[in-house]
């Protein structure tokens, strides 16, 4: 049920890959109202390039067993859950269905609360170049990565994004969405 006192808001997902991970929080720096789910091995990564979060967004960490914060997703709070960057771990118990971290969590939550999801995969192609604490990394995702991430095309209300391209376009679609619906 949604609370009539807050608008909804974006929630984004951090995981614990660097594949464009600076990136990714500047487009979440753009946004406006976000509330950003961390996992345990992304403040890892936050810790490795040195970023520090946007300024106003709501922070929830990897800290409960049951993952208490995805129950905002019961209250309407979200209008759409992006997981960006998405590690091949996160991908892969996504599609297995596993929600035993925060962000499996907040992506079955999304789900289950019908609410879209934008999910940019790490692993999108046989060679890929990739951005690691010290510069750029050649990658050559193993094939069940390719599967997985293939897999998760195929689930409802789910966009997945092959490239930083293709998460600023869904990302700018989604908005376009919202902007069209009635408040």
């Amino acid at each position: 049920m949604t609370d009539p006192s807050f608008a909804p808001r974006w929630a984004w997902a951090l995981s614990g890959s660097g594949h464009f991970f600076t990136e990714c929080l500047e487009i979440i720096g753009g946004l406006g109202a976000v509330d950003l789910f961390v996992s345990a091995a992304a403040e890892e990564v936050l810790r490795m390039y040195k970023q520090k979060l946007p300024e106003g967004t709501g922070l929830f960490r990897d800290r409960t067993a049951s993952a208490a914060p995805v129950g905002r997703f019961y209250e309407g709070r979200y209008h759409t859950l992006v997981v960006a960057p998405a590690s091949s771990n996160t991908v892969a118990k996504a599609v297995l269905g596993i929600s035993d971290t925060l962000v499996t969590n907040c992506f079955a939550q999304a789900g289950k609360c019908r609410v879209p999801a934008i999910v940019f995969a790490c692993d999108t192609a046989p060679e890929m170049l990739s951005m690691a604490p010290g510069g750029l990394v050649k990658v050559f995702p193993r094939r069940i990565d390719l599967e997985h991430t293939e897999k998760l095309r195929t689930f409802e209300a789910t966009t997945v994004a092959d490239s930083l391209v293709d998460l600023e376009a869904a990302v700018a679609r989604r908005k376009a969405e919202l902007a069209q619906t009635p408040a």
